[in-house]
């Protein structure tokens, strides 16, 4: 048995590992030359995050859904780069809407260079994919462009707020699943969509892509409050202190607003608070991870992790389809 990846992901079997290794390995050297411009300066802000790492979360979906039809097709590996690539320019982008400081263990970019540069080189990063997307054919740019919608949308939604009379809780539930379980969707459609797999089986997986997105932010959410920053590669309670209200934290709100007690009403006006005093966001944090509320969002994550599961059924047994399963499970150990 072996372990992949940062996740921990344990496969049993020899031949997937050396497919699942090999193919990590060409996605690396796939994003390196993807982030080399002529200009050197930007070569470095393009491969500041690449080189700082990552759990390369959707590239190995890619990959294990590849599993299914032929896993050395010439699209794989480079669908992997573009999911990846798209990830990143993200990132460079939340850091700056987030001025964050941190990022993977590192200064995030916006705090290194500035925030014109952190968003430009976002940019370069979509160009990039763009690029690589034109040489997989129509259906693959059209499938990027729909899932880069549903992503800028759910980051909209996340500035607009709920519309009156909605459910935080759905709303948020709703962000995600555009910021997050639309890109890991993909990941599983590309890797079996380009490996040649059956129809049946691209719909599958994309479901389960989707739904392992959800489990995957979820238990992020649950990391931003329970972890150190050794555990996270970032600051913990970085959304706290950002005024980004996470799972958590509206599970908190929900509790106080129907039956709270005292005690939960005065968290809450903690957190509605200057959150940027040290002190203050210490005791929050401390709270928070001795509330059932902490509890609550642990529980949604362990459920859509076992609604993805669930939508790997009918699929055939063997080691692709176990290390699958082995995702869900990595996901929920990550939220403890």
């Amino acid at each position: 048995m072996s372990v992949i990846g940062p996740l921990g992901l344990s496969v049993r079997d020899q031949t997937l590992e050396a497919d699942t290794q090999a193919g990590l390995t060409a996605v690396e050297e796939g994003l390196l030359e993807a982030t080399k411009s002529d200009v050197p300066f930007i070569t470095e802000a393009a491969q500041h995050l690449v080189r700082a790492g990552g759990k390369r979360f959707r590239p190995l979906v890619v990959l294990l859904a590849a599993q299914f039809g032929d896993p050395h097709a010439p699209g794989v590996v480079p669908s992997a780069v573009v999911v990846e690539l798209t990830h990143l320019a993200t990132l460079y982008h939340d850091d700056v809407m987030d001025e964050a400081e941190v990022r993977r263990g590192v200064s995030s970019a916006n705090a290194r260079w500035g925030n014109s540069v952190a968003v430009l080189t976002g940019d370069f990063l979509f160009a990039r994919a763009s690029h690589i997307l034109a040489d997989l054919g129509p259906e693959a740019v059209r499938i990027q462009a729909e899932a880069f919608e549903r992503l800028v949308t759910g980051q909209i939604l996340e500035t607009a707020g709920p519309r009156d009379g909605q459910d935080p809780i759905e709303h948020y539930l709703d962000v995600l699943a555009g910021k997050t379980g639309s890109l890991i969707a993909v990941s599983g459609r590309f890797g079996a969509m380009m490996s040649g797999a059956d129809e049946s089986i691209v719909n599958i997986l994309t479901q389960y892509g989707e739904r392992l997105g959800m489990a995957f932010q979820l238990a992020d959410d649950v990391l931003d409050i329970a972890s150190d920053s050794h555990e996270s590669g970032k600051t913990p309670g970085t959304d706290l202190r950002e005024g980004i209200a996470t799972l958590p934290v509206l599970h908190l709100r929900a509790r106080a607003a129907a039956s709270g007690t005292a005690e939960d009403r005065e968290l809450c006006e903690l957190l509605a608070g200057d959150l940027t005093d040290d002190a203050r966001h210490a005791e929050v944090l401390r709270r928070l991870r001795a509330h059932p509320a902490l509890e609550e969002a642990r529980q949604d994550t362990l459920r859509y992790a076992a609604e993805a599961r669930s939508m790997l059924a009918p699929l055939p047994e063997g080691a692709a389809k176990a290390a699958l399963e082995g995702l869900c499970d990595a996901v929920v150990h990550r939220a403890g």
